[in-house]
């Protein structure tokens, strides 16, 4: 029996220490290739390249699997592992990942870790984004790695629903051991930002993003609340983002003689 066939991506580049803890990982349960960006493309979104060139060059970086960096975002990635370095073959699974910080809430819309898995959506894979609430380049992974094997074993052998990507977060290693898993929605929160206005030694104006993460949602079934309790958080995301419930809305109270 041939075993999985599993596409790894990421944000971080294909050097970090979280796509090579996901590659260890995935070649416990099947035949590996990895497609991912030469340099970080945290925020990147679902952004792809138009009107550039696109660079892809094969990599010898981890023992016996066939790996690729490019100088495209995490979804030109998967579009480029689909179109160019599988061919005609399909993955059984795309995983992306193990990012380094969090991607609860509203960073699923900014994060390119979950955009990578939600490309593999897309095209009908079963896919997976991981992210670890651990923004350290030195990061702690070794409380994780046997939680990344059982949910993608369990995604291998039960499958999930098409054209859905999980959403999975990890709470940063703590004294006590991870709780156990939550499968939750996204919680209501937000990024507040800032922008300082700068100045560099031409005297030419810049601005600085900063800001601060405000969680507004008091319930106990979302992300934020599953990760601050020492749970991993799984949301299943989906790339409709249709407001299915406003139609209905909009049909009832609009004032469609005016049209």
């Amino acid at each position: 029996m041939s075993k999985p066939l599993i596409l790894v991506s990421n944000d971080d580049g294909i050097t970090s220490k979280g796509i090579r803890v996901l590659v260890e990982v995935m070649k416990k349960l099947g035949e590996v290739v990895v497609v991912a960006p030469d340099s970080p493309q945290s925020g990147m979104g679902h952004a792809i390249t138009i009107g550039e060139t696109l660079r892809l060059y094969e990599e010898d970086i981890f023992e016996g699997v066939l790996a690729y960096k490019s100088s495209g975002t995490p979804a030109d990635c998967v579009k480029l592992a689909k179109h160019y370095v599988l061919k005609d073959r399909t993955p059984d699974l795309v995983v992306s990942g193990i990012n380094h910080g969090s991607n609860t809430s509203i960073s699923v819309l900014y994060s390119g870790t979950m955009s990578a898995a939600i490309e593999g959506a897309l095209e009908g894979y079963p896919s997976i984004g991981f992210s670890l609430c651990d923004y350290s380049s030195k990061a702690d992974f070794s409380h994780v790695e046997e939680w990344v094997e059982k949910i993608a074993r369990q995604v291998l052998e039960r499958g999930i629903s098409k054209g859905v990507a999980l959403n999975v977060n990890f709470p940063p290693k703590r004294n006590e051991a991870i709780k156990g898993v939550k499968v939750c929605r996204q919680a209501d929160a937000k990024w507040q930002e800032e922008f300082s206005e700068r100045f560099d030694p031409t005297g030419r104006k810049y601005f600085w993003m900063a800001g601060n993460f405000v969680n507004f949602d008091k319930g106990e079934d979302n992300d934020e609340w599953a990760i601050a309790n020492n749970y991993i958080s799984i949301v299943p995301c989906q790339y409709d983002l249709t407001a299915h419930h406003a139609i209905s809305q909009m049909n009832k109270d609009w004032d469609w003689d005016q049209f």
